[in-house]
């Protein structure tokens, strides 16, 4: 029969519909499958790893699964990134130069600029999403980074999240670095984890491995020809450094060498492997102010010490990194898949400087740096903790730029510069299945956006040319797939622009064009070098003035496509917010059960101010526990009740101190906490009971930049311990009289606004 013209709900049926199931004929709508024998793809991206970290790029650390990853595929000498996170991880998964991306930085800031909106545009495609339309599955753990830091609490636009962006499964952290013992927080799908206190044997990367394995088991339990994409993104290698007690044994390789003789091993190393030719020379011991390493020999004993413990930690840490790839990969092989499985490794921006000169334990202390570089009269950037510590969960470390030089051996500088010490990157892919004949070095010009068509082109999957119903953008990225698979093939790529903060680059075969960007220095007048990238890949012998003409040609070059990128403004404080955030001091009144307080609107609350927090309290005979927490082991405050006695304790970056009332009288009580903030980053912190002052700690270091990492919490000391001995002896210690409410009032900011947008620029930058 003809359905009726009135009739609703048919549209698009293929079938037939008649009156009765007798007259009509089903119809299925087909379902998206991939093509037969399409690659599973695993994306391993490692956090600050710089070049020369794992053995097939010279390292000492034994990494035996990177090993035999790079046995059966390729590893390029030649691949750059961004020089630091998250426009690394844009560009990786959009394809899209960083800043067109609109991630010129990282995403801890909002100045109100298209090259830093630092959230993905509705017309932007990604990886996972092109590939979930052609039928794979995709599952995401670890660092995601692509989401602003004032966006990730319950009431957040989620349109730059993980599933908003086509992951089906996600695991992992928002933000650009966490606790490896005491997360901060962390995310389920589109769900913040409600965990209150971590187990006794919870390691972040375990936790990550374990997600991820569960997820491939679980899809092959369902269907067995799916192909799936799994983007692991590492916390590790990012500071705060550290590591289970029974695995940093597994660092021990005489560090106490010194990273001058490191250096050079690696370096030897790195020829032995084939990765540079026997002309080649390395950088010598970065020299210039604020980049400078001193000789090992001229190192007191105490501190080479105290720097091989730091770098103990780190090589234990990579060797955790190769178990969780080996993990992973025994499981592929274990389903009959790991020779049709795409694998990459690589690292988002190279090895960082963020330790400074000395290495710190007391990592978000490190951070605060006033105009003129230094910190206020007073201020301990490394707090003297124990050295056994030294890694272990209590401490936030991270090891002395020294150590950062190494692991980007045989390069100049840093993370966050543009020289190759920033950018150049390890590399390595293998597909035995489909890239057979793909083995060995490889020494031809990439960068991260030709990851996500490379892949994409491996795997024959096409491109919608729409998303959501807008026209998507034009990708950047081109797919290396022919150099990849053959030595002698030329690179897909001739050119390529780079820009952070002022720091600049610019290559064009073989050539590149770099500036450094100083404090003061004139953004608009860079100070170009010039380096032959073929003879000199360590950019060692500067050929500006040889060659003026090219320097001039080239840097109109970085103009244009600076132009093209949406590179400019060049925007180098990045201090400046959004005004819509100042609702985030906004005062608020916590009743007990409240999850844990996101740790960006936690901090808003009492950062560089006078503070108050009121807790309306039933003092019971006999009722303990924590009222109030703020932060853990790395910094934070907290209020709470034993023995008859109100007490604050306060966590300085570690050094830890308290303040105990007399026994106060049974009742519904109000307990308050104020904050009065004095010169040099300092607060006034006392105690009231009923409005009479009972305790004080006066003359405390301000929490401030990245700290109190963790965020409020009521009526217990959720996820990482403010006090650790109290952990200890009570654990979380929930309060078991009546807890009624706990209201943060913020008072006047009391340090000067430039101060402010300096170290929140250094804490934002450094910890990205």
């Amino acid at each position: 029969m003809t359905i009726p013209d009135h009739a609703r709900g048919y549209d698009g049926f293929t079938g037939r519909i008649g009156r009765s199931e007798a007259e009509s004929e089903p119809a299925w709508p087909a379902e998206v499958r991939a093509r037969p024998g399409a690659p599973n793809i695993i994306v391993v991206l490692v956090d600050d790893m710089g070049f020369s970290d794992i053995g097939p790029y010279g390292s000492e650390i034994p990494t035996p699964h990177l090993d035999a990853l790079a046995a059966r595929g390729i590893v390029s000498t030649n691949h750059h990134t961004t020089p630091v996170c998250s426009p690394a991880r844009a560009a990786l998964l959009t394809g899209l130069n960083p800043h067109r991306a609109g991630y010129g930085s990282v995403a801890n800031s909002d100045p109100g600029f298209p090259n830093l909106r630092l959230s993905l545009a509705d017309d932007v495609l990604t990886l996972p999403e092109i590939l979930r339309e052609s039928g794979y599955a995709t599952h995401a753990v670890g660092k995601w980074h692509l989401a602003k830091d004032s966006r990730l609490g319950p009431d957040a636009d989620r349109s730059s999240w993980p599933l908003q962006r086509g992951f089906d499964h996600y695991y992992g952290s928002l933000e650009g670095l966490n606790s490896f013992f005491h997360p901060n927080q962390l995310v389920r799908d589109n769900t913040v984890d409600p965990v209150i206190e971590y187990p006794e044997d919870f390691y972040v990367t375990d936790a990550l491995t374990d997600t991820a394995v569960s997820w491939i088991k679980d899809l092959r339990a369902h269907d067995a020809e799916k192909p799936f994409f799994l983007y692991f993104a590492h916390i590790a290698m990012h500071g705060p450094l550290q590591v289970k007690d029974e695995d940093l044994p597994r660092g021990e390789l005489d560090y106490a060498r010194g990273w001058d003789v490191v250096r050079e091993q690696r370096f030897a190393r790195q020829q032995e492997l084939g990765l540079f030719g026997p002309d080649v020379r390395p950088a010598r011991r970065n020299s210039e102010p604020g980049y400078d390493v001193p000789p090992w020999d001229e190192l007191d004993p105490g501190r080479q010490r105290r720097f091989a413990r730091y770098m103990q930690v780190y090589a234990a840490m990579v060797r955790t990194v190769d178990d969780s790839l080996g993990r992973l990969l025994d499981t592929v092989e274990q389903l009959g898949e790991l020779d049709n499985t795409i694998v990459v490794f690589t690292s988002d921006n190279g090895g960082t400087a963020e330790g400074g000169p000395e290495g710190t334990r007391s990592y978000f202390a490190e951070f605060v740096k006033f105009a003129d570089g230094i910190g206020p009269d007073g201020w301990e950037g490394d707090v003297d903790h124990p050295e056994e510590l030294i890694g272990t969960a209590r401490l936030g470390v991270h090891y002395p730029r020294g150590w950062g030089q190494v692991s980007n051996t045989p390069f100049r500088f840093y993370k966050g510069q543009t020289f190759a010490g920033g950018v150049r990157v390890p590399f390595v892919l293998s597909w035995p299945a489909g890239l057979p004949g793909a083995r060995g070095v490889r020494e031809q010009f990439s960068f991260v956006t030709d990851v996500a068509p490379t892949l994409l082109d491996l795997a024959r999957v096409p491109t919608p040319a729409e998303r959501h119903g807008l026209p998507a953008q034009e990708r950047d990225g081109v797919s290396q797939r022919a150099a990849w698979s053959d030595p002698a093939a030329p690179s897909a790529r001739t050119r390529q622009y780079s820009e952070f903060r002022g720091h600049r680059g610019f290559y064009r075969d073989g050539w590149k064009l770099l500036s450094l960007h100083g404090r003061g220095d004139d953004p608009l007048a860079p100070r170009w070098q010039l380096f032959d990238n073929r003879a000199d890949p360590a950019e060692t012998t500067d050929l500006a003035e040889h060659h003026p003409d090219l320097v001039a040609e080239l840097a109109a070059e970085w103009e244009h496509e600076a132009w093209r990128n949406t590179v400019f403004p060049l925007v180098i404080d990045g201090s400046a917010r959004n005004p819509a955030e100042r609702r985030l001091a906004d005062p608020v009144r916590l009743l007990p059960g409240t999850p844990v307080l996101e740790r960006y609107r936690s901090a808003k609350l009492v950062q560089y101010r006078d503070f108050r927090v009121d807790i309306d309290v039933d003092l019971a005979d006999g009722a303990e526990g924590v009222l109030v927490a703020h932060g853990d082991a790395l910094g934070g405050y907290l209020v709470y009740v034993e023995d008859g006695a109100v007490v604050l304790g306060y966590n300085a970056y570690g050094r830890y101190a308290e303040a105990r009332t007399g026994r106060v009288a049974p009742g519904r009580r109000a307990v308050s906490l104020t904050a009065t903030v004095r010169p040099n980053l300092r607060w006034d912190l006392a105690i009231g009971v009923d409005g009479a002052e009972a305790a004080v700690l006066p003359d405390r270091v301000q929490l401030i930049g990245m700290a109190p990492w963790t965020g409020i919490s009521v009526g217990l000391d959720a996820r990482g311990p403010v006090a650790w001995e109290l952990r200890e002896r009570r654990g979380v210690f929930p309060y078991s009289g009546a807890l009624h409410a706990v209201t943060y009032t913020p008072e006047a900011i009391g340090v000067p606004s430039d101060d402010i947008d300096r170290l929140q620029q250094e804490a934002e930058e450094e910890a990205d």
